[in-house]
């Protein structure tokens, strides 16, 4: 954990982590008593000045000295089945994965929120120590990214957000800030889409698609939020001096393991089909998962069951795996799926075109493969 003026927040944090080995907290320079609070919890306490949320992190994972790593939050607390599904996933570790997504339920203005929040919003935080470090180019967006198959966990972790509307407005305000501050300066046509178009196309899609109305004001709240924090960003990097930005800053980290396929099936006997083809892709060496309103028969195949085959849920079930892991290809199962992934942000159909369940698994992984990783 990295921590710094906590004093509020700090106990029921650690209060919450008393299933694990050993905590860690460094703390960036607290004027409180951050640091007597720690030491009075029994963890090991590091100073370090502030360096930046990305150093700072990896400050932390530095002096970790189990097998596998939890980060988390000061405004963060694990709930007792989510310490229960870490330490019965531990006693038998995955032999093929080296990170699992934990779903983050957000706590806004006293209101636990789902839709609006895009739950599960999955975010990894546990996993094997050695395995993964943060990009310390990035001021923000500085978390961790898989290169194979993640577990996703279901025990949830409660993110403690603004209780009032002066800290909500001073976290956007803040958020825009740092987002803008690690972008290039925009040109003509991406500053009118920056402010404008991008933050309209997401409000609808997050408020009628993703079914943000369903928590209430406090949830379209949020979404308003978010959307003029987006827009407040790109008029920040209008403000900024260079024309080409820090290398690297705000790019995506490249594709990397293996490839990602995910199968959306809204029928029984589709979802059976499509199983078994997502099954031969997996033998193939793919990272395969499958959405549909049924189980799936197979048992090497990860799915993700729909209580209904509406638009609405099937794009938030594409979110959710592209959250775990970013989608190389989308496989429909027919005709309807397809023209429902037409509905979806195109963020979310991939960087190959959809697959056809008819083309054999094993040419379909090497074909995307060589479109998902060149070179």
């Amino acid at each position: 954990m990295i921590a710094s003026d906590e004093e509020q927040r700090l106990p029921a944090c650690l209060e919450s982590l008393g299933f694990c080995d050993e905590v860690i907290v460094v703390d960036g320079g607290s004027r409180d008593r951050t640091r007597e609070i720690a030491r009075a919890a029994g963890a090991t306490l590091v100073e370090n000045p502030w360096p930046g949320f990305a150093a700072q992190r990896n400050v932390a994972l530095d002096r970790a000295g189990g097998d596998w790593v939890l980060e988390i939050d000061a405004d963060e607390r694990v709930s007792a089945e989510l310490a229960g599904e870490i330490r019965a996933m531990l006693d038998g570790p995955p032999p093929r994965e080296r990170m699992a997504a934990i779903p983050m339920r957000d706590v806004f203005l006293g209101r636990r929120l789902g839709p609006s929040a895009r739950y599960p919003r999955y975010r990894h935080r546990l996993f094997r120590r050695g395995a993964f470090r943060h990009d310390e180019s990035r001021n923000v967006h500085e978390g961790l990214w898989p290169d194979g198959p993640v577990r996703p966990l279901a025990g949830e972790l409660d993110h403690l957000l603004a209780s009032s509307w002066r800290e909500a407005l001073r976290d956007a305000l803040a958020y825009a800030r740092l987002e803008g501050s690690q972008r290039r300066r925009p040109g003509p046509g991406e500053t009118l889409s920056g402010i404008f178009l991008r933050p309209l196309a997401k409000l609808a899609y997050r408020v009628f698609l993703y079914g943000a109305w369903r928590d209430g004001w406090r949830g379209l709240a949020k979404v308003f939020l978010e959307c003029g924090a987006d827009s407040l960003a790109t008029a920040y990097r209008l403000r900024s001096n260079s024309g080409e930005g820090a290398a690297g800053l705000g790019q995506q980290a490249p594709r990397s393991g293996p490839v990602r396929l995910v199968g959306i099936a809204l029928g029984g006997r589709r979802a059976g089909r499509l199983a078994g083809w997502l099954a031969e892709a997996a033998a193939a060496g793919a990272d395969v998962a499958l959405i549909c309103t049924a189980p799936a028969p197979a048992q090497t195949v990860r799915s993700r069951e729909l209580r209904h085959g509406g638009a609405g849920a099937a794009i938030r079930a594409l979110d959710a795996e592209d959250q775990l892991r970013p989608i190389d290809a989308v496989v429909p199962a027919g005709r309807r799926e397809r023209l429902l992934l037409r509905l979806a942000p195109r963020a979310l159909r991939g960087v190959v075109a959809p697959l056809q369940p008819a083309e054999a698994a094993t040419t379909a992984v090497g074909d995307v493969e060589a479109k998902a990783r060149p070179g």
